[in-house]
């Protein structure tokens, strides 16, 4: 998940040693030794992998300059940071008009050239956000925006853009958590509608008693507390889209009055004289099963009928796993750049275990989790103790664990699948959780055992102090004095 830097100079000693210090920043390097490469490598087919480009300005046969403006037409995101021996402020003005992020002189010190790095890449990833966001306001977002391309994604997308062409009532089913809202913004982005109001309803955080007025409006003075006139979110989505959501909640009164306005493409203000015409687009969505509901009472058969024309379901983020690199790292880059903070990305083990998960949450878990993860972080890299409602392990016990030189996953694992010596289980044979008495109990006998009974290594190894370790000690009845003899 690491980002990608190209290096484009004609001296093969510059980028060697500009490859020396990226690398061991984290980033991925890409070399070019003429700028006719780079424009290659950066529009051409792998052009994706180039996240930022570090360019000579002065090269022969196409030199930066050049460079500068072929990308400005083709590949305008691309941040550019230049490198030059000639710090002249013509060259500093030209370049910036050319489309660089940043200008450094040559020899530059290392720390410079990698906050640039930095610098470029969250202002891009800032960027992208800015724009997703203002794409979402006015309307305009679209199945290209959707994160995750996953084959069971690609139904809901096809069937999306399908919906779309037409003004028929889709109805997006999915439990809580898989981004229905963000696919009913999809689908009016996709739409006629795309520059028309967007409002979205929770049906069922709305109370019982307003619920009418809400949707529907009235009129000043019809009743206690109605100081002004208010127009519903019908009224609000007149020309637009509609969005419903958790319909299943709506009180079963309501929904006569809601297919009325289906029915008629008109609503009844509390304490109007006439009703209303107002031209909707709706697009509904519910975690529950409509049907199931219908046969139990509690949902209207004809509505349901009216809503259900165009069915769309959501997978869970537990079938389509795949998704989960891409969303990881969407997360990442936009709570680095919202937050202020400094995470590269995740190790191999803590991407393993996420993919590992249930996710009951879905998506809204998935981004909750890793927010969480950044703010408990203390390196560029987000390692399994960085979630310990997921992996069991705190930071004291993932140094304990690091110790042994094996990862914090393998020395970690479920009773009953491993017997190996040593190792600490985290789940009993039944797969359930052991409590953290019983973990902690292990840990430190584990670490005595390691560091045979030295106990201010023991300690510092686990992140407590002398006396709270021998507390401990004398809590969970551990000999130390036979590990020292042994």
């Amino acid at each position: 998940m690491s980002k990608t830097v190209l290096i484009v100079d004609d001296d093969p000693t510059q980028r060697r040693l500009l490859q020396a210090v990226v690398e061991k920043s984290g980033f991925s390097v890409l070399q070019a030794g003429d700028g006719d490469t780079a424009v290659r490598m950066a529009t051409g087919p792998d052009a994706t992998s180039v996240d930022v480009m570090l360019l000579d300005l002065i090269m022969p046969g196409r030199d930066g300059m050049d460079v500068l403006t072929e990308l400005a037409k083709t590949r305008p995101e691309l941040p550019v940071i230049v490198l030059t021996a000639k710090g002249s402020i013509e060259a500093v003005v030209s370049a910036m008009k050319g489309g660089a992020r940043d200008f450094v002189v040559k020899p530059a010190a290392p720390e410079r050239i990698v906050v640039s790095i930095r610098n470029a890449l969250e202002m891009k990833t800032l960027s992208r956000e800015v724009t997703r966001l203002k794409k979402q306001s006015e309307g305009g977002l679209t199945f290209d925006d959707l994160i995750g391309k996953s084959a069971a994604m690609r139904p809901v997308v096809a069937m999306g853009e399908r919906g779309a062409k037409a003004s028929i009532p889709i109805l997006i089913s999915g439990e809580s958590g898989v981004g229905k809202e963000v696919i009913a913004r999809a689908i009016q982005g996709a739409s006629e509608r795309a520059d028309k109001p967007f409002i979205s309803v929770n049906c069922g955080a709305i109370p019982e008693t307003l619920v009418e007025s809400i949707l529907f409006g009235h009129e000043k003075g019809s009743f206690t507390g109605a100081n002004g006139r208010h127009l519903g979110k019908f009224q609000e989505a007149h020309t637009g889209t509609l969005f419903l959501d958790e319909i299943g909640e709506l009180p079963l009164d309501m929904q006569v009055k809601l297919l009325r306005v289906l029915q008629e493409g008109e609503v009844d203000p509390i304490g109007s004289k006439r009703p209303v015409s107002v031209d909707v687009r709706i697009v509904s969505a519910t975690n529950r099963d409509l049907a199931e509901c219908v046969a139990e009472g509690t949902f209207r058969e004809d509505l349901f009928y009216r809503l259900n024309v165009f069915p769309i379901a959501v997978p869970p983020l537990r079938e389509r796993t795949e998704d989960i690199p891409a969303l990881v790292e969407h997360f990442v880059a936009r709570f680095n750049a919202q937050e202020k903070m400094n995470v590269s990305g995740l190790t191999s083990e803590t991407l393993t275990m996420l993919g590992q998960q249930p996710w009951e949450g879905n998506v809204r878990q998935l981004e909750n989790a890793i927010f969480r993860a950044m703010i408990l972080s203390d390196g560029n890299q987000l390692r399994p103790s960085d979630f310990p409602q997921i992996s069991g392990l705190t930071p004291a016990m993932a140094q304990a664990v690091e110790a042994t030189d094996a990862s914090p996953l393998d020395r970690l694992v479920p009773a009953n699948e491993s017997d190996e010596e040593g190792a600490v289980s985290v789940l009993d044979r039944e797969g359930h959780l052991r409590t953290l008495e019983d973990i902690e109990r292990d840990l430190i006998a584990f670490a005595i055992e390691t560091y045979h009974g030295h106990m201010s290594e023991v300690a510092r190894r686990l992140g407590i102090g002398r006396s709270t370790l021998y507390r401990k000690v004398r809590e969970h009845a551990l000999d130390v004095e036979q590990v020292r003899s042994a």
